[in-house]
């Protein structure tokens, strides 16, 4: 496996031992079908007066997909949608034309102490639906399909494998499993997209025989799928779908085609005109270049 097919994360420590490692975007890679941003946050443990809470804050142009392996977040968002997000479950928050939310402890959690350890993915929507209404869905992990594949537990979180899938609605091709792989387990991932990475979570796993370590995301070849081996038990992350339909750019929380529409989202969030919170009063304020500048050809923006 050559090194421009790996992926080293870049971590950031919030404080209290709260560690995130970004994987997407990156140098290397831009996006892996339709995700331009794959967040791994914990497991990092919660207890009574720590806060790691997200202040509400703007979207547009995507799809955040959130998926705990443990512990318990509370989202809300300008739609009026208030959801626990548990272990198992995928909430799937469509940004469209534009949302606000935030992401904070749960009131019952307060005086509890916990561990919080999971994934936040951005999709970028295909360019025909970057302006749709915003939309919040919630996937309980008891709809999520679960299937025994070569001896390891697959759960199909997005998308279809295995001659199952998903109830999670998507607006392009899209794959999202996590698989469990036991000590010993040898299994093949067919081409179930033109493009696919694999994300181990929790140890280290072989790709085609090449050692892809912890946190390390490993890209496939186009159209191709690999075998995946483990010499101990290893929980493994496959992301993947279409390629994006034309280029992304992305600053701050905003993904768009259009380099000016990024700044009339920055125009439109420090101006307060993207919605609320129902009940909260904080906020993200708006960050300063590129959105200071007149002209989009300045702006800084990243394109994908």
């Amino acid at each position: 496996m050559t090194a421009s097919q790996l992926l080293q994360p870049h971590d950031k420590d919030l404080g209290g031992g709260f560690k995130v490692r970004r994987l997407l975007p990156a140098a290397k890679r831009r996006s892996v079908g339709p995700f331009v941003f794959f967040d791994h946050f914990g497991p990092a443990t919660e207890q009574p007066g720590s806060e790691h809470d997200v202040r509400p804050h703007p979207h547009i142009g995507l799809a955040t997909v959130t998926y705990l392996f443990e512990g318990a977040m509370m989202h809300r968002d300008s739609l009026g949608s208030v959801q626990e997000i548990r272990p198992g479950a995928i909430n799937w928050m469509t940004a469209g034309r534009g949302i606000v939310h935030s992401e904070r402890k749960p009131e019952r959690l307060l005086d509890a102490t916990y561990v919080n350890h999971g994934l936040q993915l951005w999709a970028a929507l295909p360019q025909a639906h970057e302006e749709v209404e915003p939309s919040f869905a919630h996937t309980a992990a008891a709809d999520i399909p679960s299937l025994e594949v070569q001896g390891v537990q697959v759960r199909v979180l997005v998308g279809e494998a295995f001659g199952a899938r998903s109830p999670v609605a998507t607006l392009s091709k899209t794959v999202y499993l996590d698989l469990a792989l036991p000590a010993g387990a040898r299994f093949e991932l067919p081409a179930l997209a033109p493009e696919l990475a694999v994300y181990p979570v929790d140890g280290d796993v072989s790709l085609d025989g090449d050692a892809v370590a912890q946190h390390t995301m490993a890209m496939l070849p186009d159209a191709e799928g690999g075998v995946l081996t483990a010499q101990g038990a290893v929980r493994v992350v496959v992301i993947g779908g279409e390629p994006l339909d034309g280029p992304r750019f992305i600053t701050w929380n905003f993904v768009s085609s259009r380099r000016e529409r990024i700044l009339e989202a920055g125009a439109d969030w420090s101006a307060q005109r993207m919605g609320h919170v129902p009940g909260e009063t904080e906020f993200i304020p708006l960050p300063g270049h590129p959105f200071q500048v007149q002209t989009a050809a300045d702006t800084g923006t990243t394109p994908v």
